[in-house]
């Protein structure tokens, strides 16, 4: 099994697209729809490596990313999104804690 290069608080850059987002999701390899796939993942980027759920700074956008097109960001000021404090209740200047869960 292939191992993620990022982990779920992390600040990222999209390489492609020229965005910084956190990590707020992993999965070991794609798991979206095919039609998904079709339409949104122009490159075709491989299936069977990890892919991460985004919170997209300075926009109300989630996006789904293959690790091939995100970075470690250089920049880890704190990400401007309104969903953050759902998933996340710590920053230390570079990186987000996950919010505890109570049952």
């Amino acid at each position: 099994m292939i191992e993620a290069s990022f982990y779920i608080g992390q600040i990222i850059y999209h390489q492609r697209f020229n965005y910084r987002g956190v990590i707020i999701g992993v999965d070991a390899e794609y798991n979206n729809s095919e039609q998904w796939y079709e339409t949104m993942a122009i490159t075709k980027p491989p299936k069977d490596k990890p892919w991460y759920s985004v919170l997209v700074d300075k926009s109300m956008n989630m996006t789904y990313v293959a690790q091939r097109n995100l970075g470690a960001s250089e920049n880890t000021s704190q990400i401007e999104h309104p969903l953050l404090g759902s998933y996340f209740n710590k920053y230390d200047g570079e990186r987000y804690f996950v919010k505890q869960r109570v049952n």
